[in-house]
């Protein structure tokens, strides 16, 4: 299993459309992958659950993955919520 820690940078977030580039990520891995905030933890591919997080910026979330390619699905994701999202 490999887990990482980091803070939201967005400014707005996981909203819809920053949660929705987050799982189009996350999707492209084979691992189970969650994310938690707290002590609620989803899985990384539903866009209820992550929404249901309300992570804010500056909330720190953990990811965790397990499977033959989740050390590149945190650090992909990790890489993805350290910086802001792009707003369409």
């Amino acid at each position: 299993m490999v887990v990482q820690s980091i803070a939201v940078k967005n400014p707005t977030g996981l909203h819809a459309h920053p949660a929705a580039l987050f799982i189009q990520a996350a999707s492209k891995f084979k691992s189970d992958i969650t994310i938690a905030k707290g002590d609620r933890e989803v899985d990384a591919r539903s866009i209820l659950g992550i929404l249901t997080l309300i992570a804010k910026q500056g909330d720190v979330i953990t990811l965790k993955a397990t499977g033959e390619d989740a050390q590149e699905a945190v650090a992909t994701l990790t890489d993805l919520i350290s910086r802001p999202l792009d707003e369409i």
